[in-house]
Protein backbone atom coordinates (compact mmCIF):
# COMPACT_ATOMS: atom_id res chain seq x y z
CA UNK A 1 0.00 0.00 0.00
CA UNK A 2 1.11 3.69 -0.41
CA UNK A 3 0.99 3.80 3.57
CA UNK A 4 4.33 1.71 3.67
CA UNK A 5 6.19 3.14 0.66
CA UNK A 6 6.07 7.13 2.06
CA UNK A 7 8.86 8.12 4.21
CA UNK A 8 7.89 8.42 7.58
CA UNK A 9 8.64 12.03 9.17
CA UNK A 10 10.02 12.17 12.70
CA UNK A 11 7.40 15.01 13.48
CA UNK A 12 6.22 14.45 17.19
CA UNK A 13 2.58 13.70 18.14
CA UNK A 14 1.09 16.33 20.33
CA UNK A 15 -1.59 19.26 21.18
CA UNK A 16 -1.32 22.36 19.30
CA UNK A 17 -2.55 25.91 20.23
CA UNK A 18 -3.15 28.21 16.87
CA UNK A 19 -4.15 31.75 16.75
CA UNK A 20 -6.55 33.34 14.84
CA UNK A 21 -5.14 33.78 11.37
CA UNK A 22 -1.55 31.52 11.82
CA UNK A 23 -1.12 29.14 9.56
CA UNK A 24 -1.28 25.67 10.20
CA UNK A 25 1.02 24.63 7.34
CA UNK A 26 1.46 26.03 3.61
CA UNK A 27 0.42 24.37 0.37
CA UNK A 28 4.22 22.39 -0.74
CA UNK A 29 4.55 21.91 2.59
CA UNK A 30 6.02 18.30 3.48
CA UNK A 31 3.14 15.98 4.65
CA UNK A 32 4.39 13.93 8.22
CA UNK A 33 1.08 14.35 10.47
CA UNK A 34 -2.60 14.87 10.49
CA UNK A 35 -4.83 16.52 12.78
CA UNK A 36 -7.97 16.34 14.55
CA UNK A 37 -9.39 19.32 15.65
CA UNK A 38 -10.59 19.03 19.40
CA UNK A 39 -11.71 23.12 19.37
CA UNK A 40 -12.22 26.03 17.05
CA UNK A 41 -12.46 26.16 13.04
CA UNK A 42 -10.26 25.71 10.42
CA UNK A 43 -9.64 27.65 6.30
CA UNK A 44 -8.53 25.34 3.78
CA UNK A 45 -7.40 27.91 0.79
CA UNK A 46 -5.16 27.74 -2.37
CA UNK A 47 -3.27 30.90 -2.82
CA UNK A 48 -3.67 32.90 -6.12
CA UNK A 49 -1.97 35.77 -7.21
CA UNK A 50 -3.36 38.53 -4.62
CA UNK A 51 -5.86 36.31 -3.13
CA UNK A 52 -6.69 32.82 -2.38
CA UNK A 53 -9.38 30.21 -3.78
CA UNK A 54 -11.28 29.30 -0.66
CA UNK A 55 -11.61 25.62 -0.44
CA UNK A 56 -13.57 24.46 3.02
CA UNK A 57 -13.87 25.06 6.34
CA UNK A 58 -13.31 22.39 9.10
CA UNK A 59 -14.40 22.28 12.40
CA UNK A 60 -14.53 20.71 15.83
CA UNK A 61 -14.19 16.49 15.62
CA UNK A 62 -13.27 16.87 12.00
CA UNK A 63 -9.77 15.62 10.62
CA UNK A 64 -7.38 17.20 8.24
CA UNK A 65 -4.09 15.84 6.39
CA UNK A 66 -5.16 11.99 6.33
CA UNK A 67 -4.81 11.63 3.03
CA UNK A 68 -1.18 12.64 2.21
CA UNK A 69 -0.96 9.54 4.80
CA UNK A 70 -3.15 7.09 2.49
CA UNK A 71 -2.31 8.27 -0.94
CA UNK A 72 1.39 7.72 -1.92
CA UNK A 73 1.41 10.84 -4.77
CA UNK A 74 0.40 13.13 -2.00
CA UNK A 75 3.95 13.88 -0.43
CA UNK A 76 2.86 17.73 -0.07
CA UNK A 77 0.10 19.37 1.14
CA UNK A 78 -2.09 20.25 -1.35
CA UNK A 79 -3.52 23.30 -0.01
CA UNK A 80 -3.01 25.98 2.79
CA UNK A 81 -4.63 25.74 6.43
CA UNK A 82 -5.19 28.26 9.09
CA UNK A 83 -7.49 28.96 11.69
CA UNK A 84 -10.03 31.47 11.93
CA UNK A 85 -10.83 31.53 15.76
CA UNK A 86 -8.72 30.28 18.85
CA UNK A 87 -8.30 26.78 17.58
CA UNK A 88 -6.82 23.63 19.38
CA UNK A 89 -5.91 20.54 17.10
CA UNK A 90 -4.30 17.39 17.98
CA UNK A 91 -1.18 16.33 15.78
CA UNK A 92 -0.60 12.83 15.15
CA UNK A 93 2.72 11.86 13.02
CA UNK A 94 2.56 9.56 10.21
CA UNK A 95 5.12 7.27 12.39
CA UNK A 96 2.91 7.26 14.99
CA UNK A 97 -0.80 6.52 13.22
CA UNK A 98 1.14 3.64 11.24
CA UNK A 99 1.71 1.86 14.36
CA UNK A 100 -2.71 2.10 14.45
CA UNK A 101 -3.07 1.42 11.13
CA UNK A 102 -0.84 -1.92 10.80
CA UNK A 103 -3.67 -3.56 12.92
CA UNK A 104 -6.53 -3.41 10.21
CA UNK A 105 -7.74 -5.10 7.73
CA UNK A 106 -5.77 -4.55 4.29
CA UNK A 107 -9.25 -3.89 2.64
CA UNK A 108 -9.37 -0.84 4.84
CA UNK A 109 -6.75 0.75 3.63
CA UNK A 110 -8.03 -0.18 -0.31
CA UNK A 111 -11.02 1.66 -0.11
CA UNK A 112 -9.20 4.73 2.05
CA UNK A 113 -7.12 4.91 -1.57
CA UNK A 114 -10.32 4.65 -3.30
CA UNK A 115 -11.40 8.13 -1.90
CA UNK A 116 -7.79 9.33 -2.04
CA UNK A 117 -7.90 9.34 -5.78
CA UNK A 118 -11.66 10.33 -6.30
CA UNK A 119 -10.39 13.38 -3.83
CA UNK A 120 -7.69 13.39 -6.27
CA UNK A 121 -9.73 14.08 -8.98
CA UNK A 122 -11.64 17.34 -7.46
CA UNK A 123 -8.89 18.98 -6.75
CA UNK A 124 -7.88 18.64 -10.30
CA UNK A 125 -11.46 20.23 -11.13
CA UNK A 126 -10.86 23.05 -9.01
CA UNK A 127 -7.73 24.12 -10.44
CA UNK A 128 -9.34 24.31 -13.52
CA UNK A 129 -12.18 26.68 -12.08
CA UNK A 130 -10.14 28.86 -9.85
CA UNK A 131 -10.18 31.90 -11.80
CA UNK A 132 -13.87 31.95 -11.13
CA UNK A 133 -12.90 33.32 -7.28
CA UNK A 134 -10.73 36.58 -9.04
CA UNK A 135 -12.53 39.82 -9.44
CA UNK A 136 -12.48 41.88 -12.78
CA UNK A 137 -11.72 45.48 -13.71
CA UNK A 138 -13.44 47.50 -15.72
CA UNK A 139 -12.90 46.40 -19.88
CA UNK A 140 -12.41 42.33 -18.73
CA UNK A 141 -8.93 43.29 -17.33
CA UNK A 142 -8.12 40.64 -14.34
CA UNK A 143 -8.70 42.69 -11.25
CA UNK A 144 -8.55 42.68 -7.61
CA UNK A 145 -9.46 39.40 -5.34
CA UNK A 146 -12.39 40.26 -3.74
CA UNK A 147 -14.00 37.60 -1.49
CA UNK A 148 -17.31 39.30 -0.63
CA UNK A 149 -18.94 40.75 -3.38
CA UNK A 150 -21.79 43.21 -2.42
CA UNK A 151 -24.58 41.05 -4.04
CA UNK A 152 -22.78 38.10 -1.34
CA UNK A 153 -23.41 40.54 1.36
CA UNK A 154 -26.90 41.54 0.93
CA UNK A 155 -27.51 38.22 0.50
CA UNK A 156 -26.95 36.52 2.99
CA UNK A 157 -28.41 39.14 5.46
CA UNK A 158 -31.51 37.84 3.48
CA UNK A 159 -30.82 34.52 4.28
CA UNK A 160 -30.04 35.14 7.94
CA UNK A 161 -33.37 37.30 8.67
CA UNK A 162 -35.46 35.10 6.73
CA UNK A 163 -34.16 31.75 8.28
CA UNK A 164 -34.17 33.22 11.76
CA UNK A 165 -37.51 34.68 10.96
CA UNK A 166 -39.26 31.94 10.44
CA UNK A 167 -37.35 29.41 12.42
CA UNK A 168 -36.01 31.34 15.21
CA UNK A 169 -36.55 30.72 19.04
CA UNK A 170 -36.52 33.38 21.38
CA UNK A 171 -34.45 32.44 23.97
CA UNK A 172 -32.68 35.44 26.76
CA UNK A 173 -30.65 37.60 25.04
CA UNK A 174 -32.28 37.30 21.50
CA UNK A 175 -33.64 34.84 19.18
CA UNK A 176 -31.99 31.62 18.62
CA UNK A 177 -30.92 29.06 15.45
CA UNK A 178 -29.18 25.99 15.00
CA UNK A 179 -26.28 26.80 12.23
CA UNK A 180 -27.96 23.73 10.07
CA UNK A 181 -30.62 25.87 9.25
CA UNK A 182 -29.12 28.51 8.45
CA UNK A 183 -26.22 26.50 6.32
CA UNK A 184 -29.95 24.76 4.35
CA UNK A 185 -30.54 28.18 3.50
CA UNK A 186 -27.44 29.38 2.42
CA UNK A 187 -26.44 26.16 0.21
CA UNK A 188 -29.34 24.85 -0.36
CA UNK A 189 -31.55 27.80 -1.26
CA UNK A 190 -29.59 30.49 -1.83
CA UNK A 191 -25.97 28.53 -3.47
CA UNK A 192 -23.93 30.83 -0.79
CA UNK A 193 -20.38 28.41 -0.57
CA UNK A 194 -20.05 27.43 3.21
CA UNK A 195 -16.69 29.61 2.76
CA UNK A 196 -18.43 32.71 2.58
CA UNK A 197 -21.42 31.40 5.43
CA UNK A 198 -18.77 30.79 7.95
CA UNK A 199 -16.64 33.97 7.00
CA UNK A 200 -20.04 36.27 7.33
CA UNK A 201 -20.91 34.50 10.43
CA UNK A 202 -17.65 35.48 12.17
CA UNK A 203 -17.69 39.02 11.13
CA UNK A 204 -21.22 38.89 12.84
CA UNK A 205 -19.59 38.38 15.95
CA UNK A 206 -17.04 40.04 15.72
CA UNK A 207 -19.05 42.92 15.33
CA UNK A 208 -21.22 41.80 18.02
CA UNK A 209 -24.38 41.31 15.81
CA UNK A 210 -24.14 37.28 16.66
CA UNK A 211 -23.08 35.03 19.61
CA UNK A 212 -22.94 31.68 19.45
CA UNK A 213 -23.91 28.92 22.51
CA UNK A 214 -23.54 25.03 22.47
CA UNK A 215 -26.11 22.85 21.21
CA UNK A 216 -27.06 20.19 22.63
CA UNK A 217 -24.13 17.74 21.55
CA UNK A 218 -21.98 21.04 23.51
CA UNK A 219 -20.66 21.60 20.68
CA UNK A 220 -20.59 25.63 18.99
CA UNK A 221 -23.94 25.88 16.77
CA UNK A 222 -26.83 28.01 18.20
CA UNK A 223 -26.73 31.14 16.98
CA UNK A 224 -28.31 33.87 18.85
CA UNK A 225 -29.22 37.57 17.33
CA UNK A 226 -29.81 39.90 19.13
CA UNK A 227 -32.75 41.96 16.92
CA UNK A 228 -33.15 40.44 13.89
CA UNK A 229 -35.06 44.06 12.95
CA UNK A 230 -31.08 45.24 12.73
CA UNK A 231 -30.33 42.38 10.40
CA UNK A 232 -33.71 43.45 8.24
CA UNK A 233 -32.81 47.84 8.21
CA UNK A 234 -29.01 46.59 7.78
CA UNK A 235 -30.08 44.43 4.49
CA UNK A 236 -32.55 47.22 3.00
CA UNK A 237 -29.92 49.69 3.81
CA UNK A 238 -27.11 47.72 1.86
CA UNK A 239 -29.54 46.93 -1.37
CA UNK A 240 -29.94 50.42 -1.22
CA UNK A 241 -26.46 51.34 -1.59
CA UNK A 242 -25.41 48.95 -4.30
CA UNK A 243 -27.61 50.45 -6.85
CA UNK A 244 -26.12 53.91 -6.40
CA UNK A 245 -23.14 55.12 -8.20
CA UNK A 246 -19.56 55.38 -6.09
CA UNK A 247 -19.98 59.18 -5.39
CA UNK A 248 -23.51 59.06 -4.11
CA UNK A 249 -22.79 56.52 -1.28
CA UNK A 250 -22.41 56.81 1.92
CA UNK A 251 -18.33 55.60 2.85
CA UNK A 252 -17.29 56.59 5.78
CA UNK A 253 -13.65 55.84 7.60
CA UNK A 254 -13.04 53.85 10.91
CA UNK A 255 -12.81 56.95 12.52
CA UNK A 256 -15.79 58.60 11.49
CA UNK A 257 -17.93 55.87 12.16
CA UNK A 258 -16.43 55.89 16.06
CA UNK A 259 -17.59 59.58 15.82
CA UNK A 260 -20.41 58.81 14.76
CA UNK A 261 -21.19 56.03 17.80
CA UNK A 262 -19.76 58.68 20.10
CA UNK A 263 -22.13 61.19 18.82
CA UNK A 264 -25.10 58.64 19.17
CA UNK A 265 -24.30 57.67 22.60
CA UNK A 266 -24.13 61.53 23.14
CA UNK A 267 -27.77 61.88 22.19
CA UNK A 268 -28.72 58.69 23.50
CA UNK A 269 -32.91 59.33 24.45
CA UNK A 270 -32.97 62.40 22.64
CA UNK A 271 -36.50 62.92 21.45
CA UNK A 272 -36.36 66.22 19.50
CA UNK A 273 -38.87 65.92 16.74
CA UNK A 274 -36.61 68.06 13.97
CA UNK A 275 -34.88 66.55 11.49
CA UNK A 276 -31.54 67.84 12.46
CA UNK A 277 -30.41 67.58 16.15
CA UNK A 278 -27.63 70.37 18.03
CA UNK A 279 -24.78 68.35 19.94
CA UNK A 280 -22.16 70.12 22.07
CA UNK A 281 -19.24 68.42 20.08
CA UNK A 282 -16.26 69.94 22.58
CA UNK A 283 -15.60 67.68 24.86
CA UNK A 284 -16.30 64.72 22.60
CA UNK A 285 -13.35 66.20 20.07
CA UNK A 286 -11.22 65.99 23.40
CA UNK A 287 -12.02 62.94 24.13
CA UNK A 288 -11.46 61.44 20.68
CA UNK A 289 -8.25 63.17 19.90
CA UNK A 290 -6.67 60.78 21.90
CA UNK A 291 -7.28 58.16 19.15
CA UNK A 292 -6.64 60.32 16.37
CA UNK A 293 -10.00 61.38 15.50
CA UNK A 294 -10.06 64.96 15.05
CA UNK A 295 -12.93 68.00 12.89
CA UNK A 296 -11.49 66.08 9.31
CA UNK A 297 -14.24 62.83 10.35
CA UNK A 298 -17.03 64.74 11.40
CA UNK A 299 -16.40 66.45 7.61
CA UNK A 300 -16.75 63.22 6.36
CA UNK A 301 -20.08 62.96 8.13
CA UNK A 302 -21.04 66.26 6.61
CA UNK A 303 -19.99 65.20 3.31
CA UNK A 304 -22.25 62.52 3.61
CA UNK A 305 -25.39 64.91 4.20
CA UNK A 306 -25.46 63.39 7.94
CA UNK A 307 -24.89 66.40 9.61
CA UNK A 308 -24.44 70.34 9.45
CA UNK A 309 -21.38 72.35 9.01
CA UNK A 310 -19.17 72.95 12.71
CA UNK A 311 -20.26 75.96 14.96
CA UNK A 312 -17.81 77.49 17.40
CA UNK A 313 -19.62 80.37 19.67
CA UNK A 314 -18.24 83.28 21.30
CA UNK A 315 -16.74 80.99 24.38
CA UNK A 316 -15.37 78.71 22.04
CA UNK A 317 -17.47 75.86 22.32
CA UNK A 318 -17.91 73.86 19.29
CA UNK A 319 -21.23 72.33 18.26
CA UNK A 320 -22.77 70.21 15.48
CA UNK A 321 -26.37 69.09 14.09
CA UNK A 322 -26.60 65.76 13.10
CA UNK A 323 -29.10 63.57 11.73
CA UNK A 324 -29.52 61.33 14.52
CA UNK A 325 -32.10 59.48 14.03
CA UNK A 326 -30.81 58.49 10.55
CA UNK A 327 -26.91 58.23 12.23
CA UNK A 328 -28.74 55.45 14.25
CA UNK A 329 -30.77 53.60 12.10
CA UNK A 330 -28.12 53.07 9.61
CA UNK A 331 -24.73 53.07 12.36
CA UNK A 332 -25.24 49.15 11.68
CA UNK A 333 -24.83 48.71 8.56
CA UNK A 334 -21.72 51.51 8.46
CA UNK A 335 -19.91 49.28 10.40
CA UNK A 336 -20.82 45.90 8.64
CA UNK A 337 -19.82 47.95 5.39
CA UNK A 338 -16.40 48.43 7.16
CA UNK A 339 -16.02 45.16 8.40
CA UNK A 340 -16.83 43.51 5.09
CA UNK A 341 -13.99 46.00 3.37
CA UNK A 342 -11.68 44.45 6.12
CA UNK A 343 -11.98 41.06 5.20
CA UNK A 344 -11.33 42.05 1.13
CA UNK A 345 -8.76 43.74 1.92
CA UNK A 346 -7.22 40.98 4.34
CA UNK A 347 -8.18 38.13 1.87
CA UNK A 348 -6.39 40.38 -0.96
CA UNK A 349 -3.27 40.00 0.18
CA UNK A 350 -1.16 37.14 -0.67
CA UNK A 351 -0.20 35.23 2.26
CA UNK A 352 1.43 32.01 0.62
Amino acid sequence: MGAEAKPQGEKKSGIKRLTPGEVLFNENDPAESLFIIQKGQLRLYRPKGRGFIEIAILRSGEVIGEMAYFDEKSSRRSCSAAAIVTTEIIEISFKAFEKTMSGLNPWFKTIIQTLADRLRTTNDKLKQLESNSLGYAKGGGSGDYVFFHNADIVKLFTTFFMAFKAHGESVDGGVMLHHSVIKFYASDIYGTSEVKLEEFRLLLENEGFLTVANDQSNLPNNLIIRDIGVLRSIMIFLNGQRLLEDDKKIQLTDKAIKFVKTIINELAGNTATEEFVSVDLTEILDRLANEGIDKDHYREIVDASLAKELIIDKGNKIFGKVHYQKLRKIYPALLIMNAVKRVNESKSQHKG
